[in-house]
């Protein structure tokens, strides 16, 4: 397994220990930069009852580059578009902040 970076080491501690309400985070047991992440729909919202499925990898580039999240479960929305890679079919989420507006400093 590649090394990892102290930054991402210390971002993945925090990303863990700090529980959010409706979402939940588990971070793949072989690779530390790599997350399955699942976040309910909101409450009083016609999302209400769902969820929805996403993974997160940071690359080895983590802070000077964006970190690559997917959605895994199918929805329509404005700011994800499909995307295959081989036989996987993914939703590629959409904001320049995970493009070319990505800053460190976010």
């Amino acid at each position: 397994m590649p090394r990892v970076p102290l930054r991402i080491t210390k971002e993945n501690q925090r990303l863990l220990a700090e529980q959010v309400p409706g979402i939940k985070v588990k971070q793949e047991e072989n690779n530390t930069c790599y997350f399955h992440v699942v976040i309910a729909g909101l409450q009083n919202s016609f999302l209400e009852g769902r969820t929805f499925k996403f993974e997160l990898f940071l690359p080895e580039e983590y802070l000077m580059a964006a970190s690559k999240v997917y959605c895994m479960t199918k929805m329509c929305h404005p700011n994800v578009d499909k995307m295959e890679r081989g036989y996987l079919h993914l939703l590629n989420i959409c904001l320049d902040i995970l493009k070319d507006k990505w800053s460190s400093e976010l």
